[in-house]
């Protein structure tokens, strides 16, 4: 069996798909390439924003549940989504960008020999911008051409994840023994663990941390991580291989987008396999990703229902021209 590539996508909640959609356009300067719902609940958003052509590790996705309450960080939680950016440069770049645009950030620090940025949206979702400057592990994607950062400093996919956990022990076994997982260097209570060629796009930051309450989930927080995953052979494989470890899995699940796996992991940590392809083109033109409400085929003889329950959201660029913000 072959073992996972690296991080695939990362899926929170948010209070406002709107707000959602003009933070990542026009602030991060992500592309949405997919405007769709949740398959499971069809009255809810489904936002994907990725590189510029939606390539499997570079995507943040969104569900906007009609009435959730706010979530509250704490222990036993994917605390803080990271994503990758070119060099340290491109941090100060974003340092002056957030502090213009009223981002509330920490400032650049250092962890594990990598510059970084913590940040957070209007939710109080946390994140990180990650260096690649020393970065030689998986491949990062592509920033988006048509957005308002230059791509010299822009976004190219997932950084590490930091999770934040109670009891550490069980948990770091679960990643080593169950997912294949190394541990490859520690820093106070944070380990660092990577998995396929390593690098920003396949590390896990896992902070152990029995100080704070235990996290709740809501919007400003995280639903569940993905990993990458070669083909649907290979979803066969890990299913068969966590089943005989003894976790509960959900089966295989066409997303038509890609193909998943879901597998509760540890103390509230969702975890999700899912395949590379076929990806978030086959349904839309690379020109206009995710200007129209787009719904797999399972879902398409719903449409008109779906399209009363979801409101609509003017996720129109092709005909925009959006300026370079070089500061």
């Amino acid at each position: 069996m072959k073992g996972l590539k690296g991080l695939h996508h990362v899926t929170a909640i948010t209070s406002s798909a709107e707000k959602n959609y003009e933070f990542f356009t026009y602030v991060l300067g992500m592309r949405l390439v997919k405007k769709t719902v949740n398959q499971d609940d069809i009255q809810t958003y489904h936002l994907f924003f990725a590189d510029d052509e939606g390539n499997a590790g570079t995507d943040m996705t969104f569900f906007d549940f009609p009435g959730i309450p706010k979530g509250r960080h704490g222990t036993n939680e994917l605390y803080k989504t990271g994503f990758r950016v070119p060099s340290d440069d491109a941090l100060h770049y974003w340092v002056k960008r957030f502090d213009r645009l009223d981002v509330k950030h920490q400032g650049i620090k250092e962890m594990f020999g990598k510059k970084l940025l913590t940040f957070q949206d209007f939710d109080e979702q946390m994140y990180m911008l990650v260096s690649d400057e020393k970065d030689n592990g998986v491949p990062a994607g592509k920033p988006w051409k048509g957005g308002p950062v230059p791509e010299e400093f822009a976004i190219t996919g997932l950084g590490p994840m930091q999770i934040r956990i109670e009891p550490a022990e069980g948990f770091h076994e679960i990643l080593e023994k169950a997912y294949g997982f190394q541990e490859v260097d520690r820093e106070g209570s944070i380990r660092l663990f990577e998995t396929g060629e390593g690098g920003n796009g396949a590390q896990l930051f896992v902070e152990h941390n029995a100080v704070l309450p235990p996290a709740q989930q809501g919007y400003g927080t995280v639903h569940h991580i993905a990993f990458r995953v070669e083909d649907r052979d290979a979803i066969h494989a890990w299913d068969s291989h966590l089943r005989e470890l003894g976790f509960q899995t959900s089966g295989h699940v066409d997303r038509f987008y890609f193909e998943s796996l879901y597998i509760p992991s540890g103390p509230q940590i969702l975890f999700e396999l899912a395949t590379d392809g076929p990806g978030f083109t086959g349904d839309e033109p690379y020109e206009t990703l995710g200007e129209k409400l787009a719904l797999p085929p399972k879902l398409e003889p719903k449409r008109e229902e779906i399209e009363g329950y979801v409101r609509h959201i003017d996720t129109v660029r092709s005909t925009k021209t959006i300026e370079k913000e070089y500061e």
